[in-house]
């Protein structure tokens, strides 16, 4: 079954991208990608820039509208995803515990809904 692995971040894990914790940050990211990547477990996943960069849209009554930001504005700002395709929940947990934003941030396990065409 696939899973989103979701990475929810702090503005402190943010600024450790690109300040003098980057090296540790980045690497701790690259080992757990190649760690899942070796299981043959990772089918995709992608970082995503910090959440001023977000844009916002919504329609409501037929017009768009367009907003400076994430969705919601909260302390923890998703910073990206990976996807996995495991056995069970059991299995996508044992990994969520091991990515690296879990020490510092959170992790959320979703299901995928399967897409067939």
């Amino acid at each position: 079954m696939k899973y989103a692995i979701i990475v929810y971040e702090s503005a402190d894990d943010f600024a450790a991208r690109e300040d003098a914790r980057a090296k540790t940050y980045w690497d701790g990211h690259g080992a757990y990608f190649g760690a899942l990547q070796a299981a043959g477990v990772f089918t995709g996943g992608a970082g995503l820039m910090p959440p001023h960069a977000a844009t916002t849209v919504r329609l409501r009554g037929g017009a768009r509208q367009v907003v400076d930001g994430p969705y919601a504005d909260i302390k923890e700002q998703l910073g990206g995803f990976y996807l996995i395709d495991v056995e069970n929940l059991d299995a996508a947990l044992a990994w969520a515990e091991k990515c690296p934003g879990a020490s510092t941030g959170a992790i959320e396990v979703r299901p995928l809904v399967e897409m067939n065409q």
